[in-house]
């Protein structure tokens, strides 16, 4: 096993043709299959619960990805990891374009985006933490509740903490459920919560800036479902939301969020009589000294050799993918779809170049940044991406990139079993928590 990443060792196996034609065939019969089952509501109560495209194809993703009749091998993973990476940023883009003409709109919502990062931390570290304690999870509760773990804070977790620490096993553990379930838990979380009519939409969508594409996606699908009117406005506030956290948001939580997360640790083991394992610096060299302690594990999948020539199809795949299902959910297509569709694809392009470039920020911040830019209003490109971007539906055009996140779920299955329920529980509690809590504090601050 790889004792930097928690890994065990790729398999070996080539990666053939029939891996890139197998991995692009299935997330693209996903796409349309999902867009074809189409949207449903339903009453629980007083709430309804949406089922949407996305839903089904992170569903019908994952029953393949771990089915064992034909099992999806490690090579098309991997090939159809490199295309998920595409396509979630292809989504970001086109979300940007989304931004970029609502920014009149949200000129009054500076102190509402800035002090979403305290509704973060309030939902986190305050709300999750004393629960995780409770349940004697230890000092993998403050890798659990310090945030939701995307992989900005997996990477710190790996160099700060290492791979046998607690800590690093709670980053882990909530990582993991994110990635696989994420999605499709927000999207679920979101709908309920939309129509119960305690939050405004907009404030749901403000707290919907998670940090995460994929759970975003998911959650304005529910909210745009629900609230068709104010869809346009609810997919800009929301990416416009995770913009932010993506740019201040580990730093928040790096600097604010993990010390006072391991200051309260302590006060909240006192409390529930839970061992606070000592100081926090011989609790660390004692971690990493334990060498038989165990390590949460996934498969590392074959690398893939992305040629040039690879990229070009990656690229070619993932944008005919998103243009085929949002041609076939809007029963509409118009050149210009397929000009404003290399746009995005070249923006995507641009962007995973300067993210080389300048490491230090991620891909995800430059395609939302450059793509509210470009549609901006004050720009001359506004109006011309405008126009190229308005048939186009953004919630279709992500879909076989949840499709693809399905499809490597058996990559995972080894560690998700290894998983208890309770971190499964406090995983949940710290996305709904950090959820509501920026929602509640939008709300408040924007008097909606």
């Amino acid at each position: 096993m790889d004792q930097s990443t928690g890994t065990t060792p790729a398999t070996g196996q080539p990666i053939t043709r029939a891996n890139w034609i197998t991995a692009i065939v299935l997330s693209t019969v996903i796409s349309v299959v999902s867009v074809l089952i189409g949207e449903y509501k339903f009453q629980v109560g007083p709430a309804a619960i949406a089922l949407f495209p996305i839903i089904w194809a992170v569903l019908i993703g994952a029953i393949i990805g771990i089915q064992r009749w034909r099992p999806v091998s490690g090579a098309t993973r991997s090939v159809a990891t490199v295309m998920l990476e595409i396509s979630i940023l292809l989504f970001l883009a086109k979300l940007g374009t989304e931004i970029g003409p609502s920014l009149a709109k949200f000129q009054n919502l500076g102190p509402a985006i800035l002090l979403q990062e305290v509704g973060h931390i309030f939902g986190t570290v305050i709300i999750a933490l004393p629960v995780a304690v409770a349940l004697g999870l230890g000092r993998a509760a403050i890798g659990a509740t310090w945030s939701i773990d995307r992989e900005s804070y997996l990477a710190f977790a790996i160099e700060r903490f290492g791979v046998r620490s607690p800590e690093y096993r709670g980053v882990f553990s909530v990582w993991l459920i994110g990635s696989v379930f994420g999605a499709l838990y927000v999207s679920v979380l979101a709908g309920f919560m939309g129509s119960l009519g305690i939050f405004h939409p907009l404030a749901l969508a403000l707290g919907l800036g998670l940090g995460s594409g994929s759970m975003m996606l998911g959650g304005v699908g529910a909210l745009s479902l629900i609230y068709p009117e104010q869809a346009a406005e609810i997919a800009a506030l929301a990416a416009l939301s995770n913009l932010v956290t993506n740019i201040v948001g580990f730093y928040s939580g790096v600097f604010l969020a993990l010390p006072l997360c391991r200051r309260l640790y302590a006060f909240w083991s006192r409390v529930f009589g839970r061992e606070d394992e000592g100081n926090w610096r011989r609790a660390a060299s004692k971690a990493k000294a334990q060498k038989k302690q165990q390590v949460l594990e996934v498969v590392q999948d074959p690398e893939v050799k992305v040629t040039p020539r690879l990229t070009l199809l990656s690229y070619v795949v993932v944008g005919a993918g998103g243009l085929l299902a949002s041609a076939i959910g809007t029963r509409s297509f118009e050149i210009k779809d397929a000009v404003g569709i290399v746009v995005l694809l070249v923006l995507t392009w641009v962007c995973v170049r300067l993210a080389k470039l300048v490491p230090a920020v991620p891909a995800s911040v430059f395609v939302l940044g450059i793509g509210t830019l470009l549609s901006a209003n004050f720009l001359p490109t506004g109006p011309l991406v405008a126009d190229l971007m308005e048939n186009m539906k953004v919630m279709l055009i992500g879909l076989p990139g949840l499709a693809l996140i399905g499809l490597t779920l058996g990559r995972d299955i080894h560690a998700l079993r290894q998983l208890s329920w309770k971190v499964v529980l406090v995983a949940l509690l710290t996305y709904s928590s950090s959820f509501l809590a920026a929602a509640a504090l939008g709300q408040s601050v924007l008097h909606l």
